[in-house]
């Protein structure tokens, strides 16, 4: 069973679970490509430079881990990723569009289109219910209510929330509101999804459950996923593992023969 836990959040290699591995198709085309990234913010202490020369691929179909410490910048390569943010430096590819020169109304149009965003924390709007939360981002390409408010409903259903779709967040814990998340997140069939902690605010039980529909839904739906954690069981069920440190990803060696030689 997973931990996460905070104090799983430093949990070393070593104590990490025999995975078991995703096989790594690396004839599959890349579907994200990176070059020189770099990210620097001007601070009151002078300059912070989170990235220098990073570089990174991804193939289609891959489910990738990010791991490293509290500020180490995973988030924000994530945003980078996903076009919420843009570099100081360097070029992002994906899905052959170039999004670190994209304006500001066609990165909203391309995330819109292309990417799928959970977070640690929901972001759900209180005042709605979870069919029109997931229908937002429908609503957002102009779908006409009734066919959002469908397509909304079948997504709740995959989720394992038929049944729940008239209730408030509110109403829901925090796993059903998780849920609900992932169900808005890939309502407009994505294809990738970026996932930052997306089961960090839940207890072990949850989270393992919540990862399981996340793999279930990668399958089923031919995504490529990135996801940003601290927890090493969570990891070692992708299909690479990176950890981020002094603004360069180094991969993490997860497989079972590693992971049994050094405990």
């Amino acid at each position: 069973m997973m931990q996460t836990s905070r104090a799983a959040a430093h949990t070393d290699l070593r104590t990490a679970r025999t995975p078991e591995l995703r096989e790594h198709d690396d004839t599959q085309p890349l579907l994200i490509q990176v070059n020189g990234l770099e990210k620097t913010y001007t601070t009151a202490r002078g300059a912070l430079t989170l990235f220098r020369d990073l570089d990174l691929q991804i193939q289609t179909g891959e489910m990738v881990a990010i791991l490293g410490q509290s500020g180490a910048g995973k988030s924000t390569l994530l945003h980078i990723l996903g076009a919420l943010d843009a570099p100081t430096a360097g070029t992002v590819y994906c899905a052959s569009t170039n999004v670190s020169k994209l304006s500001q109304r066609d990165a909203a149009a391309f995330r819109n289109r292309e990417i799928g965003y959970v977070w640690q924390f929901h972001y759900l709007l209180p005042e709605f219910t979870a069919l029109e939360n997931v229908a937002m981002p429908l609503l957002a390409r102009n779908m006409k209510k009734r066919e959002a408010l469908g397509v909304a409903a079948n997504w709740l259903k995959e989720v394992g929330l038929e049944d729940r779709g008239e209730h408030r967040p509110g109403e829901l814990s925090g796993g059903e509101q998780q849920r609900v998340a992932l169900a808005r997140a890939l309502v407009n069939h994505p294809r990738l999804l970026l996932a930052d902690e997306p089961t960090g605010d839940l207890d072990e039980t949850t989270a393992g459950k919540i990862f399981d529909l996340i793999e279930r839904l990668h399958e089923s739906h031919g995504l490529t996923s990135i996801l940003v954690t601290h927890n090493l069981d969570l990891a070692a069920r992708c299909t690479r593992a990176l950890r981020l440190e002094d603004g360069k990803l180094a991969t993490l060696a997860m497989s079972p023969q590693t992971v049994q030689n050094r405990n």
